[in-house]
């Protein structure tokens, strides 16, 4: 029976004011397996103002020190619960277990990286042109944050954002996707269980509309949205009707160039997992990968053999190295992006449209998809699919592949892979993306900053620059002289 869930406000459980739900599809079987509350206007101005309350009366006044004991006891909650969890999410997106639990437990690493940031929110004392003066500058927290995910990884997503928020001091409204919800109200009852303030942590479920009610909240400080640039785009200028700040991580259309010089087992691997993995359903996705000419066929050859190899099957099953596509819409659009690229003249190596054999007969199963002698100004190699298509483009020379590389709207990630140390130099500073990888891919770290540029949006999530997006800075000026002074006159 299909378990049905409520929302998460003000540290309680309660039903949506609209009384309507979603329901939640396993794309593995296409049933029905728990519901989800849609909110209304009412419930998101409840959550808003329950947050505010709590930052306000309790959270800005709880010490460094009392925040990092509540995200260090989360984390411990979370990595504890992380075979149910990733079960969960598993059931909810299609992506398979191997990735989730891990997932799970990445998270967990990551709560506990921003709680021993939550006592170190160092200030700084600067040096003014006039004597007797003392000037600081104090960062502090926004107030209230609206942190909106996408469905592909929604624990993960979370997790680059709400333990940064809450270490900073702020409160914060979490808005998951329609199409993945189950996890984050789940993660609400860890959240119970590791006796946080009523009001820090806030949950609301449904869909657009209630995301852009929460953007265009009065109340809300900040905005931390993962999705696509089109909506991207849109909360943006919601934001800024309001005069918010927001910070964008949106799509990708990564390059992974591999030069003739490369570890070419290496680069196999590293070309596999970075557009299979996940299904493809990821912003960082290596979906356009270069080839250097002299060993062009050869990859060519060695992905499309291993591409047809890949395990289809229950993402719940530790032994499926693929799952579904996340919901049925994506389906869709995958399956058209591979007719696509079949009607613009691309070469199909592997793969080529949907999986429907024996035990798939039910899901939203694409077969791994390899198109070879792709034009970087094909569609397929130009907007992001979110499925797992690859296109392999080859080229001669450095200067071709830095030119294709940043021929495209995105500017999230880039792969290179050569054993030449200047060329590896060279191409990190050439590439226009906010990531680059040298000889691996598709790798992340707590400590690492992670954000792009151009249409991958702006700000940073993890690291120490993902914790000070959210913080603002207020200067203050102390006059310790014994004189009168005059503003407008500078002495020495």
């Amino acid at each position: 029976m299909a378990e049905t869930y409520q929302l998460f406000i003000d540290g309680a459980w309660r039903a949506s004011s609209t009384g309507e739900t979603l329901s939640a599809v396993n794309p593995f079987n296409q049933e029905v397996w728990a519901q989800v509350p849609s909110a209304g206007g009412a419930d998101v101005d409840a959550a808003v103002a329950a947050a505010r309350r709590a930052y306000e009366t309790t959270w800005r006044r709880t010490t460094g020190l009392e925040r990092a004991t509540l995200l260090n006891r989360l984390a411990d909650l979370l990595e504890a619960d992380a075979e149910r969890m990733g079960l969960l999410e598993t059931t909810d997106n299609g992506k398979v277990i191997r990735e989730t639990r891990p997932q799970m437990v990445y998270a967990a690493r990551v709560f506990r990286f921003f709680a021993g940031y939550a006592d170190k929110i160092y200030g700084s004392v600067i040096p003014l042109d006039q004597r007797g003066m003392l000037d600081m500058a104090l960062r502090e927290p926004y107030g209230v944050i609206a942190a909106i995910t996408a469905w592909n990884s929604p624990i993960a997503l979370m997790a680059n954002k709400v333990p940064a928020a809450l270490a900073a001091g702020n409160c914060v409204v979490i808005k998951p996707s329609e199409h993945a919800s189950v996890t984050t109200l789940e993660f609400c009852r860890l959240v119970e269980k590791a006796g946080f303030p009523p009001g820090v942590v806030n949950v609301v479920t449904g869909d657009a509309r209630v995301g852009k009610a929460l953007v265009a909240s009065p109340g809300v400080d900040k905005v931390s949205f993962t999705g696509s640039p089109a909506v991207g785009r849109e909360i943006a200028a919601m934001a800024g009707r309001n005069l918010r700040p927001v910070t964008l991580e949106l799509g990708g259309k990564s390059a992974n160039i591999v030069f003739a010089d490369a570890d070419i087992d290496k680069a196999v691997v590293g070309a596999l997992a970075g557009i299979f993995g996940a299904t493809g359903q990821t912003c960082v996705a290596g979906s356009r990968l270069m080839v250097q000419r002299p060993v062009y066929e050869q990859m060519v050859d060695r992905l499309a053999a291993r591409a047809e190899k890949i395990v289809l099957g229950d993402p719940r099953d530790p032994a499926t190295e693929m799952g579904t596509a996340a919901n049925e819409p994506q389906f869709r659009r995958i399956l058209d992006f591979i007719e696509g690229a079949k009607t613009e003249g691309a070469r199909l190596v592997a793969g080529g449209g949907a999986a429907r054999d024996g035990d798939l007969a039910k899901g939203f199963f694409i077969k791994p998809t390899i198109f070879a002698d792709v034009r970087n100004d094909m569609r397929v190699a130009q907007e992001e699919i979110f499925g797992p298509v690859l296109s392999i483009i080859p080229f001669d020379e450095e200067a071709e592949a830095v030119e294709m590389g940043n021929a495209s709207q995105y500017g999230l990630a880039a792969g290179v892979w050569t054993r030449d140390i200047s060329r590896a130099m060279r191409m990190i500073h050439a590439m226009r993306t906010g990531v680059v990888w040298v000889n691996t891919y598709r790798v992340v770290a707590a400590q690492a900053p992670f954000g792009g540029i151009k249409d991958s949006g702006f700000g940073r999530e993890r690291g120490e620059q993902g914790l000070l997006e959210f913080t603002t800075v207020k200067n203050v000026m102390i006059d310790f002289s014994d004189e009168a002074r005059d503003p407008f006159a500078i002495k020495t």
